[in-house]
């Protein structure tokens, strides 16, 4: 358990553990195949970024090297044709499984409220 010092000299409890929106939100997306990564991973990190935010639960897609390289050598493909395929079947699965999800950001997050 991490302490919050919100005044000097006194401390709140504050829950380190993963909301379970977090908790499902992983799980379905491991469930389906997606590649994760940890929640607090360096950026750039190649996989589907799933951390709590004060918010919900937001999710960030990174692609690998191997990945981006393959995209660039196709005609008429782009990193960001990419990352909107991805983002929609992420978006498209967590709906069907009754979250509400917004986004995509100007960053490319997408943010599950619910």
């Amino acid at each position: 358990m991490m302490l919050d010092r919100r005044d000097a000299g006194q401390a709140e409890p504050v829950s380190s553990a993963p909301s379970g929106l977090l908790v499902q939100v992983r799980h379905a997306l491991a469930q389906a195949g997606f590649h994760l990564v940890a929640g607090d991973a360096e950026e750039g990190r190649p996989g589907l970024a799933v951390r709590d935010v004060p918010a919900g639960v937001l999710v960030r897609w990174t692609a690998s090297d191997w990945f981006a390289s393959l995209v660039m050598d196709q005609p008429g493909a782009s990193g960001d044709s990419m990352q909107a395929v991805v983002q929609a079947a992420v978006s498209g699965l967590l709906v069907q499984l009754g979250h509400t999800v917004t986004g995509p950001s100007d960053g490319g997050d997408l943010l599950v409220l619910a």
